[in-house]
């Protein structure tokens, strides 16, 4: 803190306020007020809360602690809390203020977040003239401006990096979802089994127990994986034991991802999975795996899906899936040569973009500090 700045708490400088406003109470109503959710803008409604725009803050659920700012005569919903501006106070300061706070250490809740205005309302405000104030607003103004711009761009370079795999990967696949000659996976596999529809008892350590979320696209996800004893395991195995180059595919949350065991990996199935073992004079198994993972098949997989909410794949479908012109193994093999060199170039483009993007948050961050601490002229940035 600079020591020749005079300070104050966060509660003399905001009103706190609050929402009774709930989506399913607004769905009929039509206006011309805006009401904004942690998501944005919702729809507009034939009242508003606030006279004078005003700064709203996330304060249950995703995303807690996310300030936005909003205009004059329009409203948020009951999961957001008005944070109001009171006199000589400049209403952009306090954002970039509170961009600064780490929520997390006044985090309350484990299954729902939430914060409360109670426990942040003393963090220390630097009570500035509105001249100071402003001239602060306005040099992180257009430094943020132009991270954000580098922000985008980031974000989409990321996007076509995702993208010109799939694109590659569809073009592979375009002419395998039609055609005379066909053969049903049932017919292409050594076995099709269910998960047991039970949740297996967990423990700290043991055989990863693989459930819909630990299934990504070819790859296993096991950063969160549960974990069963060997009991478990066995009684979860009992019709068959999973084997490295066999697939498990999701069938729901989400439904049609899929990926293919590893060598030396034990596993044993969650519920709502499935195990393929792909015959062998028929499958390369990362070959079926990037096959089914291709858009069209995707589409038409999931299109014999049920469910209101969630999508759900029935085994039946699954078995019944038709396979069209079904390519050679030498084939297979250079086509799965190709498409795994290809995903570790994009990959590694991923993962150059993503520590950009946050390289560029950690920058906000750190100007942020220098802004509330004193230390922000036009030469620190």
């Amino acid at each position: 803190m600079k020591q020749s700045w005079e300070y104050c708490k966060l509660e003399d400088v905001v009103t706190k306020g609050s929402s009774n406003i709930s989506l399913n109470k607004i769905k009929n109503e039509d206006g011309k007020y805006p009401v904004f959710a942690a998501q944005g803008f919702v729809q507009n409604v034939s009242f508003y809360h606030r006279e004078r725009e005003y700064l709203a803050i996330i304060k249950d659920g995703a995303g807690i602690g996310r300030v936005s700012k909003h205009p004059a005569k329009s409203s948020v919903v009951a999961t957001m809390q008005y944070l109001i501006p009171k006199k000589d106070f400049d209403i952009d300061f306090i954002k970039y203020f509170l961009g600064g706070i780490d929520f997390e250490k006044h985090r309350n809740g484990s299954t729902i977040p939430h914060i409360y205005f109670k426990d942040y309302k003393s963090e220390r405000f630097p009570r500035l003239p509105l001249s100071e104030q402003r001239r602060i607003v306005s040099i992180l103004d257009e430094c943020f401006s132009a991270i954000d711009k580098a922000k985008a761009n980031a974000e989409q370079n990321l996007k076509n990096a995702k993208e010109l795999f799939e694109s590659y990967l569809q073009g592979v696949f375009e002419k395998k979802v039609h055609g005379s000659k066909f053969e049903t996976l049932d017919n292409l596999c050594e076995l099709i089994i269910d998960c047991e529809h039970k949740t297996a008892p967990t423990q700290e350590t043991g055989y990863p127990s693989i459930r819909t979320p630990n299934v990504g696209k070819g790859e296993l996800l096991l950063e969160d994986v549960n974990r069963v004893s060997y009991e478990t395991y066995l009684k979860w195995t009992r019709r068959a034991i999973p084997q490295f180059g066999d697939l498990i595919l999701a069938r729901e949350a989400p439904a049609g991802n899929i990926a293919v065991i590893p060598e030396k990996l034990e596993v044993c199935l969650g519920q709502r999975t499935v195990l393929l073992r792909p015959k062998k004079d028929k499958f390369i198994s990362k070959y079926l795996a990037f096959l089914i993972l291709s858009k069209d098949v995707q589409e038409i997989l999931l299109s014999h899906s049920t469910g209101a909410t969630v999508q759900h794949v029935n085994m039946k479908d699954i078995r019944a899936f038709k396979i069209y012109n079904l390519s050679d193994l030498a084939e297979q093999e250079t086509i799965v040569h190709q498409l795994d060199a290809l995903r570790a170039e994009t990959q590694k483009l991923e993962t150059i973009y993503q520590k950009k993007i946050a390289n560029l948050e950690e920058l906000k961050k750190s100007i942020l500090q220098k802004a509330f601490a004193g230390e922000l002229t036009e030469k620190t940035i």
